[in-house]
């Protein structure tokens, strides 16, 4: 199936497992919608960033792959209508080339050696094949074949090899009477003549290394023979001399006028944006097309770049601008599948858009594999399962619905987890944060958001070890700090959210952070801890929801 008929499932930057196992669930739901509607859409699960330990051992528990990694969403050369121009070899004639170039309408042609392209050929290159050389040993310069002479004079082989080369003489039209071509023709060299029996002998007397009879003349055997025993070729062609002579430079091999060094080449993979300006600034019409192995795969021009479309994408678990994969303005949305909050994506038409207000994307999909009378396996349902566990914490958020525990016991049933046990399991996965760099642990789960003109982000680690917590506290509020400070965000903020105490340890920094903090939650002097300039802690008992507990509290201080 082509590329063109893919849709890519896709969730927010710094992916948690919702995102991932929502991308996973709804592709294979799209997928089988597809199959019984015959609509021919290929429907894959991708990711916009790396997957976090959690998220791993739900995978790894399930059995299921990874979703593809996409880092730029934007318009590849794989995406648009690629020239399948087939290549030719290197030893093939000027006239060949040009036939081929005549009949497709085509300018130029790859040349192939082991699938590789060795090198282009243009209409410009058979050109100046034709009007600037002015040498007569051209032939034997570029070691042009007798097969390539015989074939482009219409010619047969009389005397010879015709797999030999013509590798050393002039090429020489003989006008003049045998005397005088004792004059000029030397050892080697190809002679042009009629039908005269003493120009025939005379050239094979002098050595020369092929003779051409024209207008189909006949050669004696004494002549054949002669030819033979001097190790002289004889090809015949029932064209005149002026016209084999005018046809005998388009024998040559096009590797002899080939470009071989600095083409322009793109990869399959090259993002259209980049290759645009390079293809405007030169004056080449057809570029060659690689692909990941560097074997060639066809020719784009300019012309390939009108009209070009942007890979179609459905969003899952947000619809945030800055929270999607990068070059998302430019792909076609087809649908929107979240419980946040409206943001700012923008699309160029209507899309399907289902937002809820559960706490999981993971239970609008169950919903929508209900409504459309699709068949839960154990694995998808172990997805969706963990999905709920993680966003819910196991139904301990306060953006769970009743809805979202229903789901999670039901798919928990169809999978055979014992949800408790396995919860905690899952949690335990994810909380471990031995050996990870400080970036890891703060990117793990990372959003940004815009309110007016005010730009905030927040972190959030979840874990079951108190201690392990509390060690994060001084070593997080340093990073923090130089995060906000290095991309200059207005405020940022790190959740430490125990998910046994069901409390968070709120890292604040950026101007007036902490005291907005502070007076959105009614923080007592007791709770909050200055811990250098503008960076603070702040105790928030009953806190553990990012979405629905802090980012609106947030964001109302801050209207």
């Amino acid at each position: 199936m082509s590329k063109k008929n893919n849709v890519y499932v896709i969730g927010h930057k710094n992916p948690d497992t919702d995102s991932i196992c929502s991308a996973i669930s709804y592709a294979y739901l799209k997928n089988e919608l597809s199959q019984k509607q015959e609509k021919g859409a290929k429907y894959i699960p991708t990711r916009a960033g790396h997957i976090n330990e959690e998220t791993q051992y739900v995978l790894k528990y399930f059995e299921q792959e990874a979703p593809l990694y996409v880092n730029d969403i934007r318009p590849q050369v794989t995406d648009i209508e690629i020239r399948k121009t087939a290549g030719i070899e290197a030893g093939l004639s000027l006239k060949k080339a040009w036939d081929i170039m005549r009949g497709a309408r085509i300018v130029s042609l790859p040349i192939l050696e082991d699938e590789k392209l060795a090198g282009i050929i243009t209409v410009s290159d058979i050109a100046y094949s034709d009007m600037d050389v002015y040498d007569n040993m051209i032939l034997s310069k570029a070691g042009t074949s007798y097969k390539n002479i015989v074939e482009t004079i219409d010619g047969e082989m009389i005397v010879g090899d015709l797999d030999g080369e013509f590798e050393e003489g002039h090429v020489l039209i003989a006008a003049a009477n045998p005397d005088m071509m004792e004059g000029y023709i030397e050892p080697q060299d190809m002679v042009i003549l009629g039908n005269r029996y003493e120009s025939q002998l005379c050239a094979i007397e002098m050595e020369a290394g092929c003779i051409i009879v024209c207008e189909g003349a006949g050669v004696s055997l004494t002549i054949r023979k002669l030819a033979q025993e001097r190790g002289c070729a004889v090809i015949t062609t029932p064209y005149d001399t002026y016209t084999t002579a005018r046809l005998i430079n388009q024998s040559m091999p096009i590797s002899y006028f080939m470009t071989k060094e600095n083409i322009i080449e793109f990869s399959e993979e090259d993002y259209l944006d980049d290759i645009r300006e390079i293809m405007a600034s030169k004056r080449h019409r057809d570029f060659p097309i690689l692909d990941s192995d560097g074997k060639y795969i066809g020719m784009i021009s300019r012309r390939n770049l009108l009209g070009a479309k942007g890979k179609s994408i459905i969003l899952v678990d947000h619809n945030e601008k800055s929270q999607a994969v990068e070059g998302m303005e430019s792909a076609d949305i087809r649908e929107i599948i979240d419980h946040h909050r409206l943001g700012t994506v923008e699309t160029m038409s209507p899309v399907f858009f289902r937002n809820q207000p559960l706490g999981c994307t993971a239970t609008i999909i169950y919903q929508m594999y209900q409504e459309n009378h699709i068949e839960i396996d154990k694995t998808t349902a172990g997805l969706l399962c963990s999905a709920i566990i993680s966003d819910t914490l196991l139904f301990r958020s306060p953006t769970c619905t009743s809805i979202d525990k229903a789901a999670g016991l039901a798919l928990a049933q169809i999978a055979g987890l014992d949800i408790e046990k396995y919860a905690i399991d899952m949690f335990s996965a994810g909380s471990n944060l031995k050996g990870k760099s400080d970036g890891d642990i703060f990117y793990q789960d990372f959003k940004r958001f815009t309110v007016g003109n005010s730009v905030f982000g927040i972190g959030q680690i979840t874990s079951l070890n108190a201690v392990e917590l509390k060690d994060l506290r001084t070593r997080m509020s340093a990073y923090t700090e130089k995060e906000r400070e290095q991309h200059e965000i207005d405020m940022m903020f790190f959740m430490l959210t125990n998910i046994l105490t069901e409390s968070t340890d709120l890292i604040c920094t950026g101007q007036g952070a902490e005291q907005l903090i502070a007076n959105a939650f009614h923080v007592k002097d007791e709770d909050m801890e200055n811990v250098s300039g503008q960076t603070g802690i702040v105790k928030l008992p009953g806190v553990v929801s990012r979405k629905k507990q802090l980012a609106p509290q947030i964001m109302m201080a801050l209207q």
